[in-house]
């Protein structure tokens, strides 16, 4: 049986979209290739006339239907897989697949879980804190001129999900955790490890950031990241065990010295 990716389990997200015609251009790319959800964080000069106008009627239903968010962490948060595209490549933008890549490990994943693929501003792209919330980074290979119009890269990756296909049965992929649930995860991680001083308190997210990239590589599990989070909260309690023994035990031996006066 011939496995393809759930398109009604991915959406397109636009982080701070600057030109309104881009945005109705790129929802009629995917009203062309099956995709039905589209996101707008934070657009900048958002004009609807001009959004409809590039959407042409076809794409007029999912215009209507776009949803729109102030930051870009609200708008992930339910969702279990997030990819990001980029252009640039550098010491921070590691776990880069093609859209053909990308959309091959998809067709597992959206039996069970929501997906977001997330295009940056036209004039520079998603920053690194934008990246931090992916799973992974996608890259459209080009030749010497690598800017890509907003809505041609929106055409590619949609199209390459729309063509994914596979003879053989993917590997189930159980519900994955999302945002919500990891961004949660990594802020009790980063503050029990500053806890227990293995990392520095000024600058957590620098090991933070490295332990994204980590967990970034598997697919983790809502379950998984609630063992993580109860070993947390274990390892929190027993330091504050030691701590109040410890008080303890400097009172009884006080008691203990005065006695024997």
């Amino acid at each position: 049986m011939t496995q393809k990716v759930d398109l009604d389990r991915v959406a397109i997200v636009l982080h701070r979209p600057q030109i309104p015609k881009n945005i109705g251009a790129a929802a009629r790319a995917m009203k062309n290739m099956g995709l039905s959800r589209l996101i707008v964080v934070a657009p900048e000069n958002y004009d609807p006339g001009k959004v409809r106008m590039m959407a042409t009627h076809g794409g007029l239903d999912l215009v209507e239907r776009i949803e729109f968010y102030e930051d870009l962490k609200t708008a992930l948060a339910p969702f279990g897989f997030v990819a990001c595209t980029t252009a640039r490549m550098g010491s921070q933008r590691k776990n880069v697949r093609t859209p053909e890549e990308l959309a091959h490990g998809l067709i597992g994943v959206t039996e069970n879980n929501e997906v977001a693929i997330v295009f940056g501003p036209e004039d520079r792209g998603l920053s690194n804190e934008d990246i931090r919330f992916s799973h992974c980074l996608v890259n459209i290979p080009t030749s010497d001129f690598a800017s890509l119009n907003l809505a041609q890269a929106v055409l590619i990756l949609c199209y390459a999900l729309f063509r994914a296909g596979s003879g053989e049965r993917k590997p189930f992929v159980p519900r994955l955790a999302n945002r919500f649930e990891l961004d949660a995860m990594y802020k009790q991680l980063a503050d029990i490890l500053v806890r227990i001083s293995y990392i520095n308190p000024e600058n957590p997210d620098y090991w933070v950031n490295s332990l994204r990239q980590f967990f970034g590589r598997y697919h983790i599990r809502a379950k998984e990241v609630q063992i993580i989070r109860g070993i947390c909260r274990q390892i929190d309690w027993y330091g504050g065990k030691r701590y109040r023994d410890g008080l303890a035990d400097g009172e009884e031996r006080k008691i203990a010295e005065t006695e024997k006066k």
